[in-house]
């Protein structure tokens, strides 16, 4: 089944992928309202959400970003699928990294990143950010159901020569790359919502009390790598621009959770500023106000 699924619709899928942006971005168009007049995909989610974290906007002003997040939303689908046939010319001018001497100073330092961002703006167009950067590059994933689709998103993943790492082989892959001597970078999306009873960690993300992923930190002082956030904006349709922050360079000196606090207040400020750019489809708020006592919450 898995097999069968996949022939049906990978054909479409590198259709779509060969076309030129214009028709992208009319497909794109047509997309979105479908998804949000027709189908109406997760669209009380999406408006919840929106409403539990501006609660000072008006009805009017909420409507306006949940439209304004479905025409991303699908923009983001469809520029995923260009990826499987997007020259590198035409991905290196529109996806454009700065300040990347915070990446270079770390490389003189010796030490591997572990590069962490959220569900914000365009973050499957990362591939090629190793031509830029001195570091080996990875991009850590969570292995798709079927393989026939998970050998395809190694491959678009891998074009430009990053590589995917499955999320389960991560300590594996840095030890290995310790011992040949390799400087890593590995970009990791970081703002998932940990499962409750494998939660350590409750905090404030976007003014709601909720479980906070821990893993990248506890990765980081395990390997003792540094910590920087990666921060992409949109500039225009179809533009992105990467800059990079450093939270941490020695991450085993700082109190526990504080790297995850500062990865959080980063992208909380991404996320005010332009909140249509983020994830609004999933259930980030699920488990919000069930705290245990006896965890930890700051």
């Amino acid at each position: 089944m898995q097999f069968l699924t996949f022939i049906l619709v990978y054909p479409l899928i590198w259709f779509v992928s060969i076309l030129p942006f214009r028709i992208i971005y009319f497909i794109s168009d047509v997309l979105c309202f479908l998804l949000y007049h027709v189908i109406r995909y997760r669209r009380k989610v999406i408006q919840q959400n929106l409403q539990l974290v501006f609660p000072e906007k008006t009805p009017t002003e909420i409507s306006q970003l949940v439209k304004k997040h479905y025409c991303h939303f699908t923009d983001l689908l469809l520029e995923t699928v260009k990826t499987l046939s997007i020259s590198e010319k035409e991905l290196n001018k529109r996806l454009v990294y700065k300040n990347t001497e915070v990446l270079r100073e770390l490389y003189r330092k010796q030490k591997s990143v572990l590069l962490i961002c959220g569900h914000y703006g365009n973050w499957e167009w990362l591939g090629n950010m190793e031509k830029f950067m001195p570091h080996k590059g990875h991009a850590v994933y969570k292995p798709a159901k079927n393989n026939y689709f998970n050998n395809l998103i190694y491959t678009i993943r891998a074009r430009f020569g990053a590589v995917p790492v499955d999320k389960n082989n991560i300590i594996k892959t840095f030890v290995k790359n310790q011992k040949e001597k390799i400087l890593g970078l590995y970009l990791m999306v970081a703002d998932q919502s940990p499962k409750l009873n494998n939660t350590r960690y409750w905090t404030s993300f976007l003014g709601v009390k909720v479980p906070v992923f821990v893993g990248t930190e506890v990765l980081a002082k395990k390997v003792n790598a540094a910590v920087v956030f990666l921060n992409v904006t949109k500039r225009k349709r179809g533009y992105y621009e990467a800059s990079f922050k450093l939270l941490e360079d020695y991450p085993e000196k700082v109190p526990n959770y504080t790297l995850t606090d500062s990865f959080l207040r980063a992208l909380e400020n991404q996320i005010y500023a332009k909140p249509e750019y983020y994830f609004w489809t999933h259930k980030r708020f699920k488990h919000r106000d069930k705290i245990p006592e006896m965890l930890c919450y700051n």
